[in-house]
């Protein structure tokens, strides 16, 4: 089922003409639990690596005996998918216990080589915001799920660009690390619904007058509703109900057909969730220069690898298939990984893809 990004609560360059030139692409992923294929763009499926052609390996020595057994993550997301909305059988209660009571790897050197894990495969057939080398229409993504790497000790990420045309023999089965540093670094495999939205650039990084613009759009909006607010008495406990529960009940349900607060970050200019292209949010931080460490150039995101899909302040960017899900972990959080406070991207340089790509997280 494709998936649909409801339309925006405004248009923002109706209101705002000026950010017409502030407007780029991204292709939303949507990823959701499935079985892809190995010619199909994924999350975490398998790759369409040619069997004759050495896997990637992380060779940086970190401590890779302890942490979490792979097979345990993803049966211990099995257990808990299956046991969503009822408590846990004795059964799989034992099961969980035994997991995290298990011994990992502890024959596993520090220096020994660790095959990466599989993380994404994306075509330029099914995402239009994809772009690579010339004649390259394959994007492979491999991570050592470890965050151990670096001054920074993150993630350790590699991308492959490749032709799809030229793979003949498939590999398989395709090598794995044994064990994870933590389970938020483990990818449930997914099918991917891209879905090209527009984008506008993060607040922060507007001219100053924009921004005193928007603040004060924002600023009239909120004075709006306090005034709607001042003009409606509301329903009195005393005079119309019976009991307080029945007036809060009342209250709830008035709550609930008043209209959503309008806020530019949160509602209109960046989507949250996997996806390749459009802008980086800087919602966390201070905005941050991410340039090419080889010419300089400006390196804008390639791949957002989010924890959520839309929840929270976000949730209005939940498509409009999944509203009746819209508690559901499955579809709020599909992936299951959580890499810095939530969120990381992978910059490459627009002047030369194979440029050594950098990494920003949030």
């Amino acid at each position: 089922m494709a998936r649909t990004t409801p339309p925006r609560p405004v248009d923002v360059e109706g209101v705002f003409p000026a950010l017409a030139s502030h407007r780029r692409t991204a292709t939303r992923l949507h990823p959701r639990h499935g079985v892809p294929g190995t010619g199909d763009s994924s999350v975490a499926g398998p790759l369409l690596w040619p069997a004759g052609e050495p896997w990637p390996v992380c060779t940086a020595a970190h401590p890779k005996g302890t942490g979490h057994l792979l097979s345990d993550v993803r049966s211990r997301r099995r257990i808990q998918d299956g046991a969503r909305g009822r408590d846990f059988t004795e059964d799989e209660q034992r099961r969980l216990d035994a997991m995290r009571a298990a011994d990992h790897v502890p024959d596993l050197r520090d220096d020994e080589a660790l095959p990466m894990l599989a993380v994404a495969q994306l075509s330029t057939r099914d995402v239009p915001d994809l772009v690579g080398p010339e004649g390259q229409d394959l994007l492979q993504v491999l991570w050592c799920p470890f965050e151990a790497h670096g001054p920074d000790r993150t993630i350790d990420v590699v991308l492959k660009w490749r032709r799809s045309a030229d793979v003949a023999a498939v590999l398989t089965p395709q090598p794995e690390p044994p064990v994870v540093g933590r389970e938020e670094c483990v990818p449930t495999m997914c099918v991917v619904y891209p879905e090209q939205v527009v984008e506008h650039e993060y607040l922060g990084l507007l001219d100053e007058g924009l921004q005193e613009e928007v603040s004060a759009w924002e600023e009239s909006l909120l004075a709006e509703d306090d005034a709607e607010d001042d003009a409606e008495d509301g329903p009195s406990p005393a005079a119309s109900y019976a009991t307080y529960e029945e007036y809060e009940a009342a209250m709830a349900a008035a709550r609930a057909e008043q209209p959503e607060e309008i806020d530019y970050m949160s509602d209109l200019p960046i989507a949250p969730g996997w996806k390749v292209g459009g802008f980086a949010s800087w919602h966390l931080t201070d905005p941050a220069p991410v340039d090419c460490q080889v010419c300089g150039t400006a390196m804008p995101p390639l791949l957002t690898v989010d924890k959520w899909e839309g929840g929270g302040a976000s949730r209005g960017w939940l498509p409009l298939e999944d509203r009746d899900s819209a508690n559901d972990p499955r579809v709020l959080a599909p992936v299951g990984v959580h890499l810095g406070r939530a969120l990381m991207r992978v910059h490459t340089c627009p002047t030369d893809p194979l440029h050594p790509h950098r990494l920003s997280f949030q």
